[in-house]
């Protein structure tokens, strides 16, 4: 009996690993625990080449102890959050295909990236983001959303699900109901959506509601808690029956597999712990705990869940319906005939696809003011505030791929431009800011790059320092910066600051 319930709890749980290749601490998950599902980070990354053959073993070392293959899934939204970036077309992040204005070419971009995926052994993506970010202070979700109203999120967010769905791969809608209009960031504390079920039903529930209309594979739930939902205080939607259970399920009729977003987060792990978390979202009618790090927090959850289940704490109805939710989702065709993808991906960053990407991205810039490109006869001082601290969302670049950097340097020196750069962490702390006003004293052009400016209270004093009339400023994520120095002498967002987003920026810069 114990070994029987271990196997379906194991379907249950979706784990994360810190390794290139199949490691022990994934081969024990799969072999003694049971797992379902795993799920890839840029940790995990450093060619299609590589993903493509870690993937195949670890499908082989759970058919060797199991016939039901593995979710295999990953966060590959565009812009800043795509975990497999080298040797893939570059997708833009969600917000730019509104600032570009081609909704056909959100779901051919759409479709591209998920066959990509799929061909490399990705079956299950987690995207398309639905959240309506309607407060710019959100730290969190930002250009990873479609638009800042529900109708522009439902037109473009659709879209990418024709896309991801016509390619094969799972569709996964988040965050559940909805972590557009939060000032906090859930991966480090508890948020909160304060309105009233009629603003939720006008705002946050729509794009959702869309997406369960067009067949949407996946929910994932937001670590946000809903008051008009779940009365209980404290309580978010992951752990939440009113939000899980009886809205969605009841309300909203969602048949599909609903997934917990990483239970190690510190809204989870700080308040009821992951433990907790996991056996709370599954009571609560999650269909998949998610938990992306720790060996130790996924062998303690797991056998905390069997446990439960054994003393009826959950019952064996709700473990049954789980499971079969899962099996039923495993159906499709990415998963079930996993040994058909290619032990070599092939076709991958076609032409085609690569000049829409381009295409995209370059309708996408927007320039805010009056603008007056660089004097190429001038030398420049660039300034760039880049990740370097690893989030789940913002994973600073490794060392091995500098050339990935997310820094306008190479295409700066690759127009022929004389620049010298002064790289920060995005956290800018107060060191490293007068670092950078020395650095910048006495230049005679200064290129400011951006990340969320508006958020971090260091980067405005680096802004209010420098001179406005010597400055041009570019926003690395939130084009809400672009506000913070109206008298600049150039004013430009992408929606990103991977290289692909920063090509058109320079190209702008440099009059080309």
């Amino acid at each position: 009996m114990n070994q029987e319930l271990r196997k379906k709890i194991g379907q249950l749980f979706m784990v994360g690993f810190d390794a290139l290749e199949v490691n022990p601490h994934i081969t024990r998950q799969i072999q003694e625990q049971k797992v379902g599902g795993i799920i890839l980070f840029r940790r995990n990354v450093q060619s299609p080449e590589q993903v493509a053959a870690l993937c195949r073993n670890l499908q082989e070392i759970n058919a060797a102890v199991s016939d039901i293959p593995l979710l295999i899934s990953i966060d590959q939204e565009g812009g800043m959050v795509m975990r497999v970036e080298q040797g893939v077309t570059p997708i833009p992040a969600a917000m730019a295909f509104q600032a570009a204005g081609s909704v056909q070419e959100c779901e051919q971009l759409s479709r591209i990236s998920g066959d990509e995926m799929r061909q490399i052994g990705i079956n299950m993506i987690l995207a398309p983001v639905l959240d309506v970010n309607n407060n710019p202070l959100n730290p969190v979700i930002g250009v990873r959303a479609y638009g800042e109203d529900p109708d522009t999120v439902i037109k473009y967010g659709m879209a990418a699900m024709r896309g991801l769905q016509s390619a094969g791969v799972i569709t996964t809608a988040k965050h559940f109901p909805g972590h557009g209009d939060t000032s906090t960031d859930s991966h480090y504390s508890m948020s909160l959506v304060p309105h009233g079920r009629e603003r939720l039903d006008a705002m946050e529930l729509p794009p959702f509601n869309a997406a369960i209309a067009q067949g949407v594979h996946a929910i994932m739930t937001a670590h946000v808690v809903f008051p008009a939902i779940e009365s209980e205080p404290d309580l978010p939607a992951t752990l939440s029956k009113a939000v899980l259970t009886d809205l969605l399920r009841g309300e909203l009729k969602f048949n599909g597999v609903i997934i917990s977003d990483c239970l190690e987060m510190a809204a989870i792990s700080d308040g009821v712990g992951v433990t907790q978390g996991a056996l709370a979202t599954l009571q609560a009618g999650a269909d998949i705990a998610l938990i992306s790090h720790l060996e130790a927090r996924q062998q303690v959850a797991i056998d905390a869940v069997v446990e439960a289940a054994l003393s009826g704490t959950i019952s064996m109805e709700r473990i049954d319906d789980a499971y079969q939710r899962v099996q039923q989702l495993k159906q499709i065709t990415a998963v079930s005939e996993w040994r058909n993808a290619p032990i070599k991906p092939v076709g991958l960053m076609q032409p085609e696809a690569l000049a829409l990407a381009k295409k995209v991205q370059k309708a996408a810039l927007r320039v805010q003011g009056d603008f007056r490109p660089l004097n190429l006869q001038l030398p420049v001082t660039l300034i760039t505030l880049e990740v370097r601290l690893r989030s789940e969302v913002d994973e600073a670049v490794v060392a091995r791929n500098k050339e990935a950097r997310s820094s306008m340097l190479p295409a700066l020196l690759e127009a022929g431009v004389n620049v010298r750069e002064f790289a920060l962490s995005s956290e800018a702390k107060d060191a490293d800011v007068a670092a950078a006003i020395a650095f910048a004293e006495g230049a005679q052009q200064i290129v400011l790059q951006t990340y969320n400016a508006m958020l971090v209270l260091g980067q405005q004093q680096l802004l209010a320092a420098l001179p406005h009339d010597k400055m041009w400023l570019v926003a690395g994520r939130l084009p809400y910066d672009l506000d913070l120095a109206p008298n600049a002498q150039g004013r430009l967002a992408a929606y990103g600051c991977r290289p692909a987003a920063l090509t058109p920026v320079v190209e702008k810069l440099i009059g080309a």
